[in-house]
């Protein structure tokens, strides 16, 4: 019961799902393309989103400490696919050649509008009283990813 109380304690959330393209929520007119290089990371991770993170409780007495880190997190890209990271490498605009990522990315083969989630899994080991355990959780944010197709036609001059 003391280190479930210092889990709660810890007020742990999701992480904020970092990509590009940009979600349509932070930029409504950003677009991916259909056969480019999407890439995800964790944005800003804190220790409430991304740990370590450590809290005590004492009740009567006694004493229950515990340290939570998030192990891995397992992006659903919308389309059947899922990949798991770790924090991830963000995006920069020096990058402009549809390079991949080197170690969190993704490739979507048909336009449309894709439901993006992130699921940190989290684990906390507590230890106390003589005791000691692990508690796993699992949380999640998404967000929405557009995703176009361009069609190229190339024409001769005087042609």
């Amino acid at each position: 019961m003391l280190a479930r109380r210092a889990v709660d304690r810890m007020q742990l959330r999701a992480v904020t799902l970092g990509t590009f393209p940009q979600a349509v929520e932070r930029a409504p007119e950003d677009l991916g393309y259909v056969g480019w290089n999407v890439w995800m990371w964790v944005d800003d991770p804190a220790p409430a989103s991304w740990g370590p993170i450590t809290r005590a409780v004492s009740e009567s007495g006694y004493t229950v400490t515990a340290t939570g880190q998030v192990h891995k997190v397992v992006w659903d890209m919308g389309d059947g696919t899922q990949i798991t990271c770790s924090v991830g490498e963000p995006w920069r605009s020096i990058w402009v050649n549809n390079e991949p990522s080197p170690d969190c990315g993704h490739v979507y083969e048909r336009d449309g509008e894709y439901s993006v989630s992130a699921t940190s899994h989290w684990v906390v080991t507590w230890s106390g009283i003589g005791q000691s355990g692990t508690i796993t959780l699992q949380l999640s944010d998404t967000a929405t990813l557009r995703i176009a197709e361009v069609q190229v036609v190339n024409a001769t001059a005087g042609g």
